[in-house]
């Protein structure tokens, strides 16, 4: 196997020059010089880099005929029940007899890395599965077998982690959405899915993904983000979570707009930490991120269809049944089709408190983004009385932002106050005001209130939320 590589190491020994520069006695010796030493001056320097690639190679090559191995030798019917000791012993075991084989010998730490590799491919997700481990890592994004990205803070950089080949990346794809009951072929090139920490998972493979399988994981930290957390991060002033809890526990309807990866999400995890344990809360969403944290909570999941096209259950269809189920909040993952029917109907019929999210990069852009979807629904309305609709049913929206920093705010709360003729009017309470850019292009800014009294405010009075009157006057940067 290593004859390949010795082939390519020939030509930078200096004693094999070939014979007619010799024979030729009227040569001088310089130039004969020139010709021997410098070849071997040319590829001196990047020489320790080409055998750390074919290190590299080769340690790939043996990983592949390793796990071969593995298969051939492990009950993996037994995997189910074995301890991660000993299926480690078993692996170290397997691995020591197949490399005495191939006579490849190992140091230490390459041998305790190749051991942690096959574990990985063996119960994890192969070479993605330090990544998943990584809790600086935000973002996972794969394009290609060869191609692997992640983020940190907010910032993409390029991950050194590859792997094998295509059918690789598929069979780690495959094992991902098997194990959530889903299936991507040729026939379904695309699919939603979830992992088991509940990080979410988005998967195009060939002929659609034209350089390989695309992937992308978004990352749920295990530790549950609060509104206090949120403040300490600075996506959003002390006097706005103060307002958002009075408007979560007076039951306001609320939708969190804003772009991917703005952290919407997040937001609504943050904001769901306000409702009582008294209250009995149905989530639905395509799949199953948010992270409640009271006791009564009936979580639902849409389901594609399967391969004859058949028992598909979608958001609308679960919608449907939660009005049925006696909720007294419905929280709605992320609203982009025809449920926004049945959920503005929901907020509008004594479910109050419900809150979605939407795709919009301002709240009068989430405003119009209802009523389009509202169209795309195939109901015939008209125009005034669907935004009369979303006037009496939204309170309240929250638009999350990821700045060109890579840092997630909540750069405004805007009030729905209800119709002036045909208008829906709006009154912004709190926004965040950039004043510059910092070193390192970071922005600089402040979260101040807009001027102008919560429509809301009596609401939150009755309801034992007296907010200070000072929380609605502007405020100006350090």
């Amino acid at each position: 196997m290593f004859s390949k590589y010795k082939k390519t190491e020939t030509p930078n020994r200096p004693h094999p020059a070939s014979p007619p520069p010799r024979a030729d006695r009227g040569t001088p010796n310089t130039p004969v010089r020139a010709q021997t030493v410098e070849p071997a001056r040319t590829p001196a320097r990047p020489a320790p880099p080409d055998k750390e690639a074919k290190r590299r190679e080769k340690l790939t090559e043996v990983k592949v005929e390793l796990h071969k191995a593995l298969l051939e030798n492990l009950n993996l019917s037994a995997l189910e029940h074995a301890s991660e000791q000993d299926l480690r012993a078993e692996i170290s075991a397997i691995c020591a007899e197949s490399l005495n084989d191939m006579g490849f010998v190992l140091n230490k730490e390459e041998r305790a890395t190749l051991h942690q590799d096959l574990y990985d491919e063996v119960t994890g997700l192969g070479p993605i599965e330090p990544l998943l481990k990584d809790e600086t890592v935000n973002d996972i994004l794969i394009n290609g077998p060869k191609s692997i990205f992640v983020e940190r803070a907010g910032k993409l950089e390029k991950s050194p982690i590859t792997f094998r080949d295509e059918k690789h990346l598929l069979r780690i794809i495959d094992k991902i959405v098997s194990a959530v009951g889903r299936r991507v072929d040729e026939s379904n090139p695309y699919v939603d899915a979830r992992l088991a920490d509940g990080s979410r998972f988005n998967a195009m493979v060939p002929p659609i993904g034209v350089d390989g399988s695309l992937v992308s994981i978004r990352k749920f930290k295990k530790d549950k983000l609060g509104i206090r957390d949120l403040v300490q991060f600075d996506a959003f002033s002390e006097d706005m979570a103060m307002y958002l809890e009075a408007a979560v526990a007076c039951r306001l309807n609320i939708i969190v707009s804003g772009g991917t990866g703005s952290g919407k999400t997040t937001t609504l995890n943050a904001l769901s930490s306000f409702i009582g344990n008294a209250e009995r809360v149905l989530t639905i969403e395509d799949t199953a991120e948010l992270q409640l944290q009271q006791e009564h909570v009936g979580r639902m999941e849409s389901r594609p269809p399967n391969v004859e096209g058949k028992g598909e259950v979608s958001q609308r269809d679960c919608l449907r049944n939660a009005l049925r189920m006696r909720p007294d909040r419905i929280i709605v993952g992320e609203t982009r089709g025809e449920e926004v029917i049945d959920m503005l109907q929901a907020m509008n019929t004594g479910h109050d408190g419900s809150m979605t999210t939407i795709h919009a990069n301002s709240a009068r852009d989430g405003v119009s983004r209802l009523e389009n979807m509202v169209a795309m629904a195939g109901i015939e309305m008209p125009l005034k009385a669907v935004r009369s609709q979303i006037a009496s049913a939204v309170n309240l929206i929250v638009q999350a932002s990821r700045l060109q920093d890579g840092s997630r705010r909540m750069i405004s709360v805007t009030e729905i106050t209800g119709m002036e003729g045909e208008v829906i009017s709006m009154q912004e309470i709190f926004r965040f005001q950039r004043t510059g850019l910092g070193p390192g292009g970071k922005i600089i800014g402040h979260f101040t209130a807009a001027g102008m009294r919560s429509h809301y405010a009596e609401r939150f009075r009755q309801w034992g939320y007296d907010l200070p009157a000072n929380i609605y006057e502007p405020t100006r940067g350090e």
